[in-house]
């Protein structure tokens, strides 16, 4: 379950009323789902699977003022995408966490596990743009979402850097051609959002580990994250941008 989270005035204004399509499932997107739906947002969750999407929709149900509901997509699919487009129809902002992760040595990587990678976080976001820009209302915008293995790169890492920093590539290069629909992606550091839950018992010493290097002497939670991704959707100022929510850690 997501818990409720207190959003600042400033948001609800600019939120209140929009139509926010959301792609992924992760704990990020489900707390990103739960402050817009808090704000007055209509929220449209999608991904590929409906059980997860339902259960994340029945949850926010008890707070989203503006309604939720859920679509199938797979933005590894062209065809998947044209089809949510089509549902969807107008909307005011656009966020994609989509991802597919090929982790391991460069001399062991599967080159199907590669373009997967590619496919989920380069090549669907950009058609992602090409089907949604169209349907975007007057003041929306797209948000992507890299991460801070583009600008920490570790050994087995290698395609998660890669993709990364080419969304972040992408979105100064579709800010420039999509304007003045506005275009921005969130970089995320270390955050218990439950990817790192895979790590059993470890994963309280990786974090400690991980605090004490950053410079903000803590790992991030999903709220930091979300909190970072509504303020850059409703900044009519703020495009071509990566905004990067780590505590500092690619500095460290």
């Amino acid at each position: 379950m997501v818990s409720d989270a207190t959003v600042p005035a400033e948001l609800t204004g600019s939120l209140h009323g929009r139509r926010v399509v959301i792609v992924g499932s992760s704990g990020i997107a489900a707390r990103l789902a739960s402050m817009a739906a808090a704000a007055g947002s209509e929220i449209v969750l999608a991904g590929r699977d409906q059980r997860k999407l339902d259960a994340l929709a029945a949850d926010l149900d008890r707070t989203a003022a503006g309604g939720v509901r859920t679509a199938v997509v797979d933005v590894r699919q062209e065809d998947s995408i044209v089809r949510l487009a089509e549902s969807v129809g107008e909307l005011d902002h656009l966020v994609s966490l989509a991802a597919a992760h090929a982790a391991g040595p460069v001399a062991q990587l599967d080159v199907s596990a590669i373009r997967d990678a590619f496919d989920a976080k380069v090549i669907g976001p950009m058609l992602l743009a090409k089907h949604f820009s169209g349907n975007i209302r007057a003041g929306g915008s797209i948000l992507l979402f890299s991460g801070l293995a583009a600008w920490r790169p570790t050994p087995g890492l290698s395609v998660t850097a890669t993709t990364n920093g080419a969304v972040s590539f992408l979105a100064e290069a579709l800010a420039v051609e999509l304007g003045p629909i506005r275009v921005n992606a969130i970089s995320p550091g270390v955050t218990d959002s439950g990817y790192w839950d895979s790590l059993g018992e470890a994963k309280a010493g990786f974090f400690a580990e991980t605090a004490e290097r950053n410079p903000a002497r803590r790992i991030g939670a999903t709220q930091d994250i979300a909190a970072a991704a509504l303020s850059v959707l409703v900044n009519p100022f703020i495009t071509g941008t990566t905004i990067h929510v780590d505590g500092g850690a690619r500095l460290a």
